[in-house]
């Protein structure tokens, strides 16, 4: 399940250390200088792909996993007109599963996440730790104060062209297909990214996902790869879809002013219960198939929710945009006159295009869950 779609929360923090000192507290500052040395390692340990592939030292494996980056970095480029820069032309081998770590809140009876802000930043519906340690250490405090929470592994993110973003061994090994879908939907974000849209800004980078790499798999793939990438298609779309189910109950319930609070506590638990059952269910039709087990490793509560929404509606009128102006560069520019305008007119023109799908969801800041 993709979870690299994360604001880049640390973007200014290099640029507004000194600030940030002036104006924040100290547990802010301790927060600003875990996220700017963390990303500063990330960037300091990458090194060319060229490099790794040229090392005797580099597996079989792994130098085959690099070469298939690499393809798909070229071909993003040639084919789909995507930024030449250096975001994927270097690889980072961590020590630990994950890059990074979110944790998301939100109260007790609420699907809304708690927000926090930060100079320049702004402000996010999350915080990214580069140790888990140290998410944990947050979660607890949240909880304490007795909030729901969730501490999710992110194995990718992007910086939205702030950095050059590298190849990660936490999702190298991702099937070829996959990678070729996280590497073009990210690098669509550095073309165009419109804050506070998220909808706009997914289905758009959805939309060059998708045609990048129906159009790769017709260059490189083979029919086993096909059906490989349409079984990992249908299980997200199961199983977001199951999510967005109860995400509407708990909604419904918390919303409800004749139920009380142990009422809608006790709906809660109830329905947490049946998510899990109805998931065993969803694992039967799949054939047993147990990559999104992970999602059930901690104790279910509102925040593992919070961050599901129907991201993908615009992508029919995308794609229709796209077939319009029959080229990507004709696309994107078609896409930034868009981001230019209002929220309201922009949607109104997407709208006019194709009529928005009615359930498309899409996780967000979240971690990559395997298939």
């Amino acid at each position: 399940m993709k979870l690299t779609r994360i604001t880049p929360w640390f973007r200014p923090v290099l640029i507004a250390g000194t600030a940030a000192g002036l104006l924040a507290s100290c547990s802010t500052l301790n927060y600003y200088t875990q996220a700017a040395q963390g990303q500063l390692e990330l960037l300091s340990d990458a090194r060319p792909i060229d490099d790794w592939i040229a090392d005797p030292g580099t597996s079989t494996k792994l130098r085959h996993r690099l070469e298939t980056a690499r393809q798909i970095r070229r071909f993003a480029v040639a084919e789909m007109a995507l930024p030449d820069n250096n975001s994927y032309k270097n690889y980072a081998a961590l020590k630990r599963q994950y890059v990074l770590w979110n944790v998301v809140a939100t109260p007790e009876l609420s699907l809304r996440p708690l927000q926090w802000c930060f100079p320049v930043a702004g402000c996010v519906n999350y915080r990214g730790y580069y140790d888990k340690a140290a998410a944990e250490s947050y979660a607890k405090e949240l909880r304490d104060a007795g909030d729901d929470v969730e501490v999710g592994g992110v194995a990718a993110y992007s910086t939205l062209g702030w950095f050059s973003d590298p190849l990660i061994s936490t999702f190298i090994n991702y099937p070829d297909g996959e990678l070729a879908r996280m590497i073009f939907h990210e690098l669509a974000h550095q073309i165009v990214y419109v804050q506070g849209d998220s909808q706009f800004n997914e289905s758009f980078a959805s939309t060059v996902e998708e045609v990048g790499v129906e159009r790769w798999m017709e260059r490189f793939g083979n029919q086993q790869m096909r059906d490989a990438y349409a079984r990992y298609r249908s299980r997200k779309k199961d199983f977001l879809g199951l999510l967005m189910k109860y995400r509407k109950a708990l909604e419904q319930n918390y919303a409800l002013v004749d139920r009380s609070d142990a009422q809608k506590r006790a709906v809660k638990a109830r329905l947490f219960q049946d998510l899990k059952d109805e998931y065993q269910v969803l694992k039967g039709n799949w054939g047993g198939y147990a990559g999104y087990d992970r999602f059930f490793e901690q104790p279910l509560s509102n925040a593992h929710l919070a961050s599901i929404a129907t991201y993908e509606d615009f992508v029919p009128a995308f794609r229709a945009l796209l077939q319009r102006e029959g080229s990507f560069p004709k696309f994107y520019q078609a896409v930034k006159k868009l981001a230019d305008m209002d929220r309201s007119d922009r949607h109104r023109v997407l709208n006019a295009l194709v009529p928005p799908l009615v359930t498309a969801p899409l996780m967000v800041q979240r971690s990559e869950i395997r298939p």
